[in-house]
């Protein structure tokens, strides 16, 4: 299979042939789908269920594409291959203009105001996404790469999942000590409001870095000729939308459109991780540990006791799940499969350093480095650029747990 290019820019998808539709799989993602919108409306409300579907969207987008962030983090760092970090700048570019217009008008489809992700750049913000970074390498799967591969049928993801819920749950009981005022920290610093930029200046200066970055990293892969991803199988016409695969600039703007949709509906960007802090918080306080006494729930305890469906976040997680598991039965290639023991280790030990991470840097890849920059926070470009170091130091870990790394001299990776 020859790889198509346009002006020496291969695609990163290719027309091929499909398996057959998963057609069992597919008709019970549906009704499992409709069961867990009708549950999240009567429970939660009507806004509950948009997010839901939002959430969908998500999953759909994220497998259609294989969108990654672990992956495009690791060809960087590894093999100088930029079309993964180039589709980053494409999608943040889009979110921090459609932001900045729905965070200064405070533009809202259900009345909520809308707030973006600023949070505290300090010493657990650069350990936590460093610590983000190894993980994230080791268990194979970002915060989103994780629900929509669980939900694509990869098995050791589900792994990797357990651990996320399990470090979050640790990470949440040790937060306080690490925003202590003990520890160093220059607060929550907002290029559009901390400076004077205000959004538009801020859009501005963000626009540029996203830009030079994309410069740098066209004359850097010029220079380096790095092996390309190997283009992903798709179709013709509009049953691309349904079977085949996206592009990834494409999915890159879907993406973007659909964290901005969340924020106008809901009120705050995508997230992902506080969910696994409450799903595993919730576990050990029906094994009797006394959560509630954790400083991360003070005057929120209540949410320890409510329905999961009550939480916007978890319903946006279960919709990428079932979402990715719909794309991936539709495209044939739900399958999962067994995996070493060595997988399993690292999939167990990347989940729980992901998951702690998350939790001291306040987000992951999506509610920190995502939504973050997105919503113009100077914590969001520290999170890149630790979580990049964590990255480089994960490839000399890999190897330990039989873990492969892209290979300089390999044509696809």
């Amino acid at each position: 299979m020859e790889t198509a290019t346009v002006k020496n820019r291969p695609f990163t998808t290719v027309t091929s042939t499909l398996n057959p539709v998963q057609k069992p799989l597919v008709t019970l993602g549906i009704l499992v789908s409709i069961i867990l919108f009708i549950t999240s409306v009567s429970i939660a409300g009507w806004t509950q269920g948009v997010l839901y579907i939002i959430g969908m969207a998500l999953g759909l987008t994220l497998l259609h594409a294989r969108f990654g962030f672990t992956s495009a983090f690791r060809r960087l760092t590894s093999v100088g291959n930029v079309q993964g970090l180039q589709a980053h700048m494409v999608m943040l570019a889009v979110a921090t203009t459609l932001f900045a217009i729905i965070l200064a008008t405070g533009f809202s489809f259900t009345g909520v105001t809308p707030s973006g992700y600023v949070s505290p750049v300090g010493i657990s913000v650069i350990f936590g996404s460093f610590l983000f970074g190894i993980g994230m390498q080791l268990g194979n799967g970002c915060a989103s790469g994780t629900l929509y591969n669980v939900g694509g049928g990869k098995a050791s993801l589900f792994i990797t999942l357990i651990g996320f819920i399990a470090g979050s749950a640790l990470g949440a009981y040790h937060l306080p000590w690490w925003t202590s005022e003990t520890m160093p920290s220059l607060g929550a610093i907002s290029l559009a409001e901390s400076t004077g930029f205000g959004y538009f200046g801020g859009w501005l200066f963000q626009i540029i870095l996203f830009a030079g970055i994309y410069g740098l990293t066209v004359r850097y892969a010029r220079k380096k000729n790095p092996p390309q991803m190997k283009p992903l199988p798709t179709v013709k016409g509009w049953k691309k939308l349904v079977r085949g695969s996206w592009p990834l600039l494409f999915a890159a703007v879907v993406l973007a459109i659909l964290n901005a949709l969340t924020l106008t509906v809901r009120g705050n960007p995508w997230g992902i991780t506080s969910a696994f802090a409450l799903w595993g918080s919730k576990v050990l306080m029906a094994l009797g540990v006394n959560v509630s006494s954790w400083g991360y729930w003070a005057g929120s305890t209540d949410q320890l006791t409510s329905s999961v469906f009550l939480d916007s976040t978890s319903v946006m997680n279960f919709g990428i799940i079932l979402g990715a598991f719909i794309a991936a039965a539709a495209q044939g290639s739900f399958k999962p499969q067994r995996f070493k023991p060595g997988i399993f280790f690292a999939s167990i030990v990347g989940g729980i350093m992901m998951g702690y991470g998350a939790r001291l840097a306040f987000g992951c890849n999506i509610g920190a480095y995502f939504g973050g920059i997105a919503s113009m926070s100077l914590h969001g470009w520290v999170w890149m650029i630790m979580a990049l170091a964590g990255t480089f130091l994960a490839l000399f870990i890999r190897p330990l747990f039989g873990l492969k790394n892209p290979d300089p001299n390999d044509s696809m990776c």
